[in-house]
């Protein structure tokens, strides 16, 4: 079992919830907003004046078979607006109950 989380422009919040669908990732929790800055490229979300985008997160538990494809469909997304931002990590799960 491994832990996905994935950070995101909001403007994608109902393309990363298809994704997930697609990928059978059902469980997750949602964070709607988080602030922060990339760390090599993309616009600094801060919800301010000066930078008023906001980002979200989702963690997700994901059986380690699902999680390649799941980054594959995130990355291209990513690729497709890369300035709006949207970065994934995984680590692994030891135990849960």
């Amino acid at each position: 079992m491994k832990s996905v989380l994935i950070i995101f422009d909001q403007a994608y919040y109902e393309r990363i919830i298809a994704i997930l669908d697609r990928c059978n990732c059902r469980g997750f929790s949602y964070l709607e907003q988080v602030k922060g800055r990339g760390s090599k490229t993309g616009d600094p979300h801060y919800g301010s004046h000066a930078w008023p985008a906001m980002c979200s997160s989702i963690i997700s538990m994901v059986e380690d078979d699902k999680v390649d494809p799941l980054l594959e469909a995130l990355h291209k997304l990513d690729k497709q607006s890369e300035q709006l931002g949207l970065r994934a990590f995984v680590w692994s799960i030891e135990k849960s109950i």
